[in-house]
């Protein structure tokens, strides 16, 4: 079981910049697999970014590779998304998943954070 809450949105104006933090707790924590998603307002949600359990491995949507940087401190039980150049596009509610180690499937959520980028 992993229980997560996610902080660090707001109101930024385009070519700005964030940082999305991400607290767990939970025994599985450090080895799960954690990624951010997005869900805009008449949209679907969608994949931002994930980093393997020891943080060996990142992978990104085409849409933020180069502007969003996912990393985590399993010392600390913090995942962070930095988040530089921001556009219009990126508007939407922030949401930190953990999967399980072994598992595709991202079974824990957090309640989200709005992020808002004003042109």
């Amino acid at each position: 079981q992993v229980q997560l809450v996610e902080s660090g949105g707001g109101l930024v104006q385009a070519g700005g910049s964030l940082r999305l933090s991400c607290a767990a707790s939970g025994r599985t924590f450090r080895t799960s697999t954690m990624g951010w998603f997005r869900q805009a307002p008449g949209k679907e949600r969608e994949f931002v970014a994930r980093i393997t359990w020891d943080g060996g491995s990142t992978y990104y949507a085409n849409s933020v590779k180069g502007r969003f940087t996912i990393s985590r401190d399993n010392t600390k039980n913090m995942v962070y998304l930095q988040m530089n150049n921001l556009k219009p596009d990126d508007t939407a509610v922030y949401y930190c998943a953990a999967a399980p180690f072994g598992k595709t499937e991202y079974a824990f959520w957090g309640q989200g954070t709005q992020v808002t980028v004003s042109s």
